[in-house]
């Protein structure tokens, strides 16, 4: 897996780095990392990759990220030499079953082109605007078991507005996701590292990623009590977008939190999260940490091994970024530093996916940094 980061989308710079690909044998995958304001340079993507042959699949998201940090222009590739199978799959804003279903379909007809034995890891990118994408992970884990493990992305616009968003040779769609089959050669890890507080409460009334009501009263009302006594803040609705993304909600789960941004809210008292809260699920209050006191880089170097000069696939997360601000970038250059990689390159997501480690079944995250070398 090897990323290139082009600062435009130069067509003699990317059509000579097509041409050394096709000249390989077997011709790599070419996964494309686009940021929202290159979009109309899909075309060019796809018209290099025909020409030449090379099976491109590829995603735009709110901007790339690289050595220098943040940036809204140019493009990264990605050559995958160790994809077993790959496909892209529309038509998923549906009921999660069917959605997995049609997911769990494509996986077969991937593998099943090449039948390589031994240990499996499916790469996913989602729409981020599909409003069930943690019960679609769940119901695919139903059909898919133990067979591979999981990890992935969001794609889209950071306004979460409805935008196409994934696409391979021929094709640019929203509402589906993309699937890379890697073979057991690339090690992945994911992690929010978010602290959890002393406050306990349960969801009683959700549909999909709205809260409607947090222990049987409107949520907005249960959210400003709490964040008021474990923080001292005083919440309203002028002031909402300045603290939500500092203090998210966690969804407890079996072994572990997972992290749910408020991002909107009603008259009603309902608060929208990215990703779905299930019906009657507990959730804690969680402070995003000071990046002094964050041990996020550290646990995923752990679970990562060795990266000394190998080139780093990082995705990270919006939320996480508004929560840092200015100092995201200095989380990333903390990244390489301690990794010894070559070089970092990457996108903002708006949801991430990982794999419990104990019983193995694919959950969503907000918050969460994933790389993958």
């Amino acid at each position: 897996m090897t990323p290139r980061y082009f600062p435009a989308v130069d067509p003699t710079a990317v059509s000579a780095w097509l041409d050394e690909l096709a000249t390989r044998s077997p011709r790599p995958l070419v996964f494309a990392l686009l940021p929202e304001a290159e979009k109309a340079r899909v075309g060019d993507l796809q018209s290099g990759c025909c020409e030449r042959g090379l099976d491109l699949l590829g995603a735009i998201f709110p901007t790339l990220l690289t050595e220098q940090g943040f940036t809204t222009s140019g493009v990264t590739l990605v050559s995958i030499e160790n994809s077993t199978g790959h496909f892209l799959v529309p038509d998923l804003a549906v009921q999660p079953a069917y959605a997995a279903e049609r997911i769990a379909w494509a996986v077969g007809q991937a593998r099943g082109a090449d039948g390589h034995p031994g240990p499996r890891q499916l790469f996913l990118v989602f729409d981020s605007m599909l409003p069930s994408i943690a019960s679609i992970l769940v119901k695919l884990f139903n059909r898919l078991k133990h067979d591979f493990t999981y990890a992935g992305v969001n794609a889209g616009s950071e306004t979460f507005q409805p935008m196409p968003c994934l696409f391979d040779n021929q094709r640019l769609l929203g509402n589906g996701t993309i699937g890379i089959i890697l073979d057991g050669g690339t090690h992945i890890a994911v992690q929010h590292g978010y602290p959890v507080s002393k406050s306990s409460m349960r969801a009683t009334s959700t549909a999909g990623n709205r809260i409607d009501k947090i222990d049987g009263q409107p949520a907005m009302a249960v959210y400003q009590q709490v964040i008021a006594a474990e923080f001292g803040i005083r919440l309203t609705t002028d002031n909402f977008y300045d603290y939500a993304v500092h203090y998210p909600f966690g969804l407890v789960g079996s072994l572990e939190i997972l992290v749910r941004i408020p991002v909107a809210f009603n008259e009603d008292g309902s608060i929208f999260c990215v990703g779905e809260v299930p019906a009657n699920s507990m959730l804690r209050l969680l402070k995003a940490p000071a990046l002094e006191n964050s041990s996020c880089v550290h646990t995923v170097l752990r679970q990562l091994g060795p990266c000394a000069d190998a080139p780093l696939l990082t995705f990270y997360c919006a939320g996480r970024r508004l929560h840092f601000g200015d100092e995201a970038s200095n989380e990333l250059r903390e990244l390489q530093m301690n990794s010894g990689a070559s070089a970092i390159h990457g996108a903002l997501s708006l949801g991430e996916i990982s794999t419990n480690g104990d019983i193995g079944i694919p959950e969503f995250h907000n918050a969460a940094l994933v790389c993958l070398r």
